[in-house]
């Protein structure tokens, strides 16, 4: 009997994987860790920017459980999926289904709103086929991405052994406005930006930068015979000025040789108007800004939809107006609605809005472009879809949750994670910010450093252990920053008058210059809308925003940064031979990878493989350039250097090279003295990102600094650093305006200008400027209350 009992005791077999085990992990800069995390927790993983946190939760856990999934797919299917690679681990076991919410930004595409990019929009689109008045059509009627088309023709149709040819018609009734194919703008190109009509070809009428009559471009019109190239482009006929302008692709013969002409619009337009303007050569962005002119489309008035689409009506209200109001409105319309026939379709498209809501997110609206939202905006918007899902024992790995957040909000996020594990998740936050680690059940700590000084597993344990124990997030966990004693005097100030843009409720402002200045207020209050649409980057402007860096796995910091230019010509002044030589991306190239370092192979639905390439053992460069040294190291070893190291070796001796020295010193300043220079930019964090860029902009003329967020990615250990960093740049005489939510910035600032009080049509006002001694003292607005709660005040 007592055996009997003994057994019942026992847990059954299936309640005894309580944990994620890893073993053995490699992936990037990890240094063989393992560790086993609990299921059903709250797990933060913690530790000084760069040091594997992303390189064990997204790269490893998230990435195999992604794939141990796709492999559950057929072959046929597969092949239709992104290929994954094993991540480098012995062992994983204990996996569940992960879903990742990351800080991607969302696509920037034209058409991608907030509302395509959320199920709302198509709800929406349905609701208003259904019960809008005058009844148009189906719900791709209401759509501004389908375009109305129609057509007619005969069809041969195979009837019984005989072919019988029908007359066929159909028709497709679509929302997209047609003067502005449903993007919501217009481009007009001012043509007196193209030439100078004065002048003929031949005399040099073209002012397009690369298009002079001395090289291709110039056989191609002298050659083409559509136009006299000696006659003065204002005496063209309508004919020839068109086939200037634009003549579709034509194939013509010159001089022998088949090329192909095409007319300047179309041309520019594939060449430098399609592509994204911040990756232009700053000749050619220059030109680009002066020849177009983007205005709000004068027939949908940026609605992007057509007539008939804005003409149904419910209650009033059109799907346009649905779309243009602030969600939390939207959200309460929604509810008033009562229609038995949709009630399902309006109760799920309540909970979602009423998700957007209790996120924080009340104050977007659906037509806003999805490109516009900020890292963390995207962030909360991708876990919309997650909050009300039924589904349990699922991971979910998020990373910084709270970039963006005013510490009003973290509270929220909070309360969403645990919400999140109270269902019976296991939740895994990659997150810097006191507040979230204070919540966790189990927390881990990498380090000890960052790049090739982390990858170990520094702590692991309860938050009151982390703190105890002797690590740097450990010793820097109740870090507060304190109060300036005295603030700086400003020498001049920037005058905001009647700034307007999206929320802002007629603004004026003065912005104190030669001073560290920060804009705060709660996520959604119009500090981003204030700063960057009323200082415009331009004369003495350098704005330093979130967007991200663009790069192949061909570039890295020494590309990025123009630091390689003056490596290569230092090897090449040595050497005697062409800088070209140097570059992995030119003529120094190894054959057999192309300059790669590594050869990958496609194996269709099975993940492709990087083997490293064995001619030049993944150094990317030939043979012959590596007998090349300077200073005593070939170029493959220079590019293998972390910027700590590379900065002393470019300081003094033979290798000194002031240009090159400079560059790293500003790459050190801003926190990166550990990236190699030739790690691919693909593998950097977001907030790594943005420090390169910033250290990249520290060069420019200019005399005022926009910085937006520059703390987020960054451990509390480096926010230090940071700050030193900002102090240097104003006590050189710039003037540093910071858009932050950062407690510590906060503090450390000379001036604050508070926007609120609250988020979208709530905000948009300045509720306090002054020094962070007067906004502690008073404590009038929510940051003052977070803020003396920070400084003890």
């Amino acid at each position: 009997m007592s055996s009997r009992a003994g057994r019942q005791d026992a847990p059954h077999a299936a309640d005894t994987h309580d944990l994620i085990r890893v073993h053995g992990a490699r992936e990037n800069n990890l240094k063989d860790v393992s560790i086993e995390l609990p299921k059903r927790r709250l797990t933060v993983f913690t530790g000084v920017s760069g040091s594997g946190k992303s390189s064990l939760v997204f790269d490893t856990i998230a990435a195999e459980s992604q794939r141990l999934i796709n492999e559950t797919y057929s072959a046929f299917v597969q092949g239709f999926m992104p290929n994954l690679g094993r991540p480098d681990v012995d062992v994983l076991d204990g996996l569940t289904t992960a879903i990742s919410v990351d800080q991607q930004r969302m696509g920037g595409d034209v058409r991608s709103t907030v509302g395509t990019a959320t199920d709302t929009g198509a709800m929406l689109r349905i609701l208003f086929s259904r019960l809008g008045t005058p009844h148009i059509g189906s719900p791709q009627a209401f759509s501004f991405n389908v375009a109305s088309i129609s057509g007619a023709g005969a069809v041969t149709v195979e009837k019984g052994g005989h072919k019988v040819k029908e007359r066929r018609e159909f028709s497709i009734t679509g929302g997209m406005c047609p003067r502005c194919e449903g993007r919501g703008s217009v481009s007009d190109i001012d043509l007196t930006q193209l030439y100078d009509d004065s002048k003929s070809l031949n005399e040099g009428a073209l002012t397009i930068p690369g298009y002079s009559m001395d090289g291709w471009y110039g056989r191609i019109f002298t050659g083409c015979g559509f136009f006299d190239p000696d006659k003065p482009i204002r005496k063209y006929t309508k004919r020839e000025l068109s086939d200037l302008l634009y003549k579709a692709p034509t194939k013509i013969k010159v001089e022998g040789i088949n090329l192909t002409y095409e007319g300047l619009i179309p041309k520019i337009q594939k060449s430098m108007l399609s592509k994204d303007v911040d990756s232009l050569q700053p000749h050619i962005r220059a030109f680009v800004e002066r020849a177009t002119t983007f205005a709000v489309c004068p027939e949908c008035e940026g609605t992007r939809l057509s007539e008939a689409a804005r003409s149904s009506k419910i209650a009033g209200i059109s799907i346009a107006d649905a779309c243009a109001m602030q969600i939390s409105d939207l959200a309460k319309w929604i509810g008033e609605q009562s229609e038995p026939s949709v009630a399902p379709l309006l109760s799920s498209l309540r909970q979602t809005l009423d998700s957007f809501v209790e996120i924080g997110l009340g104050y977007l609206s659906l037509d806003r472009p999805s490109g516009t939202l900020s890292g963390g905006e995207a962030q909360r918007v991708k876990m919309i879809r997650h909050l009300g899902s039924s589904l349990t024992d699922v991971t979910y790995v998020f990373d910084e949750p709270t970039v963006g957040l005013h510490p009003h909000d973290i509270q929220r996020m909070n309360d969403l994670l645990l919400r999140l594990r109270d269902k019976g998740n296991t939740v895994l936050v990659v997150e810097h910010k006191p507040e979230v680690i204070a919540i966790a059940d189990h927390v881990v700590d990498l380090g000890p450093g960052a790049g090739s000084g982390g990858g170990t597993i520094c702590y692991e344990g309860d938050v009151e252990g982390l703190r105890a124990s002797d690590t740097v997030t450990g010793r820097h966990l109740d870090d507060r920053a304190r109060l300036k004693e005295t603030v700086r005097e400003p020498n001049g100030k920037l005058e905001i008058r009647g700034a307007s843009a999206h929320n802002l409720q007629d603004v004026d402002v003065d912005i104190p210059l030669g001073v560290l200045t920060v804009v705060t207020g709660v996520a959604g209050s119009g500090k981003s809308s204030l700063v960057h649409g009323s200082i415009p980057a331009g004369e003495g402007v350098i704005s330093v925003d979130q967007a991200p860096i663009r790069g192949s796995r061909r570039s890295n910091p020494a590309t990025y940064t123009g630091l390689l230019d003056p490596i290569r010509k230092a090897f090449a002044k040595a050497n005697g031979v062409k800088p070209a030589l140097f570059s992995a991306n030119s003529e120094g190239a190894c054959p057999a990878c192309k300059g790669a370092g590594v050869i990958y192979t496609e194996l269709a639905m099975m993940a492709d493989t990087a083997t490293v390439c064995e001619e030049c053992e993944g150094r990317r460069f030939r043979s012959d350039v590596l007998e090349y040294t300077f200073g005593g190291r070939d170029i493959s070893e220079v590019l293998a250097m972390p910027v700590a190291e590379a900065e002393a070796f470019f300081a003094e001796g033979e290798a000194r090279t002031p240009a090159a020295h400079k560059i790293l010193t500003r790459l050190a300043d801003v926190g990166l003295g550990y990236l190699t220079l030739g790690q691919p930019l693909t593998t950097l964090s977001g907030g790594e990102r943005q420090r390169l860029k910033l250290a990249t902009h520290m060069a420019d003329k200019g005399g005022t600094y926009v910085l937006d967020e520059p703390t987020a990615g960054l451990h509390l250990a480096d926010v230090e650093q940071l700050l030193a960093l900002l102090d240097r740049l104003v006590d050189s005489g710039k003037s540093v305006i910071v858009v932050e939510h950062h407690q510590a910035v906060m503090a450390h600032a000379d001036w604050i200008i508070d926007l609120g009080p609250g988020a979208g049509h709530d905000g948009g006002r300045v509720v306090f400027e002054g020094t962070p001694s007067e906004l502690v003292a008073s404590r009038a607005t929510l940051t003052g209350d977070h803020l003396a709660a920070y400084v003890g005040g």
